[in-house]
C-alpha cells in the first residue's frame, strides 16, 4: 500500500512540474477574435464597404494576391493594385450610402492552427450572395495578416 501511494504522490509531483512549465499560448478563441477582427477591418470595411485603402496597408501582408483560376493557368491579383484601384475608386464618386456600396458579410467559418488560420466568408450585396471567399492568414511578430484569397463568384 505505502509503494502505491509513494507512485501516485511522485506521479502528482511529476505532473505539476511538466505542466508548470509548458508555455502558456494565446487560447484559440482570441486568436480567432484577432483573425475576425482583421478581416473586418482590412477586408471587409477596407476593401468593399469603406474603401480605407490604410486599413488594407495595415492588414495585408506586401506579397498578398488573389488567385483565381485562368483556364488551366493562375491569375494572381497582387495587393499592390487593387490598394491602388481602392484609392482610385475612393477619390471618385464613391458614395458609401449607396446600397450597391454596402456590403452584408457572414463569417462561415474560422479555422486557426497556431499561427495558420483559414476564414470562409460570405459577402452580400443588395440581398444577392456575390462571393464565397477563401482568406488565408499568417501570424507574423507585428500580428495576423492576411496573405492569400481565393473566391467563388455566385
Amino acid at each position: 500500500m505505502k509503494s502505491i501511494i509513494k507512485f501516485l504522490f511522485f506521479f502528482v509531483v511529476v505532473a505539476i512540474c511538466f505542466f508548470s512549465f509548458v508555455p502558456v499560448s494565446e487560447s484559440n478563441t482570441e486568436n480567432e477574435e484577432a483573425v475576425k477582427k482583421i478581416v473586418l477591418e482590412s477586408y471587409i470595411n477596407g476593401a468593399f464597404n469603406q474603401l480605407d485603402a490604410e486599413s488594407m496597408e495595415n492588414g495585408f501582408h506586401k506579397d498578398f494576391a488573389i488567385y483565381s483560376a485562368k483556364g488551366e493557368e493562375i491569375s494572381k491579383y497582387p495587393i499592390a493594385d487593387w490598394v491602388a484601384g481602392v484609392k482610385k475608386r475612393k477619390a471618385g464618386d464613391y458614395n458609401p450610402n449607396d446600397e450597391k456600396n454596402i456590403w452584408e458579410h457572414t463569417f462561415a467559418s474560422v479555422d486557426v492552427t497556431g499561427g495558420a488560420a483559414q476564414v470562409k466568408v460570405e459577402l452580400r450585396n443588395q440581398g444577392n450572395h456575390v462571393y464565397t471567399d477563401y482568406l488565408s492568414l499568417l501570424k507574423f511578430d507585428s500580428g495576423w495578416k492576411i496573405v492569400a484569397k481565393v473566391y467563388h463568384k455566385h
